[in-house]
């Protein structure tokens, strides 16, 4: 199963990459926030602080996912083509 379906590019979430070090991902509806955060370390290779996880009104799940100082959100976004 594929847990992370696509990173989000929004002015929200690059409010959120500049101001708390957090990206957003859209996710499986089904996916608990451990696996979340086990497939975001294990696919970048960095460490998570905290996951998040909201539904939507659209039904899409998102994952709020704040990465820990050493790792700067932006290198992972530049990495995925956000910016």
């Amino acid at each position: 199963m594929n847990i992370i379906k696509n990173p989000l590019s929004t002015e929200k979430s690059i409010r959120l990459m500049e101001a708390q070090n957090t990206l957003i991902f859209e996710v499986d509806k089904k996916a608990t926030k451990q696996a979340i955060k086990n497939e975001i370390e294990s696919f970048f290779k960095v460490k998570v602080v905290r996951v998040g996880t909201r539904i939507g009104p659209d039904a899409k799940k998102k994952a709020y996912v704040q990465f820990s100082n050493a790792t700067p959100a932006i290198d992972i976004a530049t990495k995925l083509g956000l910016i």
